[in-house]
């Protein structure tokens, strides 16, 4: 995934923004300079300009906020014209703006007042999170509180806790799994990463695939966004596979689309086995 940083620097406006009334009539000038951060994969790919952001449509929209009407704070100023650029275009990840106001009316010899801010668009995400060593419930506990307590994590909500039999290596002990929906600003790969971190945080030790584990955190989804490498698949590979993932996550998320479908529609597609996921009543320490 190809994140590009796209500054406009120095763009020029005559606006009526400030406290005192003459600055609202006489008006002055501002600057305003502009760092976005936008996915541009699809952009480089196809040569297309259409696919990436267009700089005059972002200067017309900054200019729309700029000279419409008029703030008594440039702090308003900047915030409202970073929540439009995010509003208005889909590709921006990220906005840093700042609004310069080189003639405030200051009795002090100056160069320059501006105000910064920075907006991160929130996107949706999905974790699949399992257990079927030590103390299962506890620790999938403490993955959801790391999680969610991960600077550009919000959770929003929890599945109920179930039981299920294992997926792809079957000799083992049974499973405790839930899924944790939320929002995020973090990119697919830092969120991949935190996933990692936490299941080493939480003693997790390389192993065989799909054998046992003390802690098994998975990312299946964010946003709309589609990643394959060698490091990531997104929407998550077996997502719409997996009944031990589509039953917690249609508690909590069943009108989320994953590549077209609903979690709902996935769900009632998948071919079951009896009792292959089942409610568990006790979300406690279960050694």
């Amino acid at each position: 995934m190809t994140v590009a940083t796209i500054r406009l620097e120095g763009l020029t406006f005559e606006a009526r923004h400030g406290v005192f009334e003459e600055e609202q009539r006489n008006g002055q000038t501002f600057r305003v300079d502009v760092t976005l951060s936008v996915v541009v994969d699809d952009a480089i790919r196809d040569d297309d300009y259409e696919k990436t952001v267009c700089y005059a449509e972002v200067t017309d929209c900054i200019a729309d906020i700029m000279t419409t009407r008029p703030y008594r704070l440039i702090e308003t100023v900047a915030d409202r014209t970073a929540r439009a650029l995010l509003s208005r275009f889909e590709k921006i990840n990220a906005v840093t703006l700042r609004v310069s106001k080189p003639d405030a009316p200051i009795k002090a010899t100056f160069e320059n007042v501006s105000v910064t801010v920075t907006h991160h668009r929130m996107r949706p995400v999905g974790f699949s999170l399992g257990s079927n060593q030590g103390a299962r419930a506890k620790i999938l506990q403490d993955a959801i509180l790391r999680l969610g307590l991960e600077d550009g994590v919000q959770v929003t909500a929890i599945s109920p806790l179930y039981e299920t039999q294992p997926w792809g290596k079957t000799d083992q002990p049974a499973f405790l799994n839930l899924c944790v929906i939320g929002r995020t600003r973090l990119m697919p790969h830092a969120l991949l990463r935190l996933c990692k971190e936490t299941e080493r945080q939480l003693g997790r030790m390389p192993g065989e695939r799909w054998g046992p584990r003390l802690i098994d955190i998975d990312l299946l989804f964010v946003g709309d966004f589609h990643v394959q490498d060698h490091l990531l698949t997104l929407p998550h590979t077996h997502l719409s596979k997996r009944a031990f993932v589509l039953v917690p996550l249609a508690d909590i998320a069943a009108d989320v689309k994953i590549s077209g479908k609903t979690v709902h529609q996935l769900l009632n597609e998948l071919p079951r086995e009896a009792g292959d996921v089942r409610p568990y009543r006790q979300f406690e320490d279960d050694a």
